[in-house]
């Protein structure tokens, strides 16, 4: 019975610690083939902003500040529609 008890016990902190952490989302925007990372130098905080379409357009909006860009490695490019097999009628 003990052992039941115990096994309950941790269980129950085990999930109770595993909730409480919140979720993280996916910070790279796969519609876009850039991402510039801005880093927050008096309070350390970062984030990245993949909303460019060549590097040197990061590269610009970057200059001046604590960022540097990098290619998005979550970027799928658009895929063309699947040709359709022409079919003879004979």
């Amino acid at each position: 019975m003990r052992v039941l008890t115990w096994s309950a016990f941790v269980l129950a902190l085990t999930m109770g610690s595993a909730l409480s952490v919140p979720a993280q989302a996916q910070a790279y925007d796969p519609r876009y083939p850039v991402c510039m990372k801005v880093y927050e130098g008096r309070w350390g905080g970062e984030w990245i902003d993949c909303s460019y379409t060549s590097l040197p357009q990061c590269r610009a909006t970057a200059s001046g500040r604590a960022a540097m860009c990098d290619l998005n490695p979550f970027f799928a490019p658009p895929q063309p529609p699947p040709r359709r097999a022409h079919r003879r009628h004979r």
